[in-house]
């Protein structure tokens, strides 16, 4: 019976150290244009400098990190003449502050 108990409790210390280390965590990857205004992590063009500093929802410029391969099906609201909205892995030209 303690080798059993001895035995779980290794196997449970190996799987949270894989999950601790990030082994099981989810890859991400940068998504442009899917941020509501000041929610982006980073990059939010010029006069900008990082996290939190988009001022436009959907910002092109700005990226948001998401689970890798999922950017593209973001759901998004269309833009204002219809056209869709999908988030992108390179900066967009699309929903920019006016200058």
């Amino acid at each position: 019976m303690n080798k059993t108990l001895t035995t779980a409790a290794l196997v449970g210390a190996i799987a949270a150290s894989f999950t601790a280390t990030g082994v099981v965590a989810q890859e991400k990857e940068k998504c442009f244009g899917v941020s509501l205004a000041g929610e982006n992590d980073c990059a939010a063009g010029p006069g900008t400098t990082c996290a939190g500093t988009s001022t436009v929802d959907y910002q092109g410029n700005a990226w948001t990190l998401v689970d890798a391969g999922t950017c593209a099906e973001i759901e998004l609201p269309a833009m204002a003449d219809g056209t869709a909205r999908m988030g992108s892995l390179e900066e967009l030209d699309r929903d920019l502050p006016q200058s």
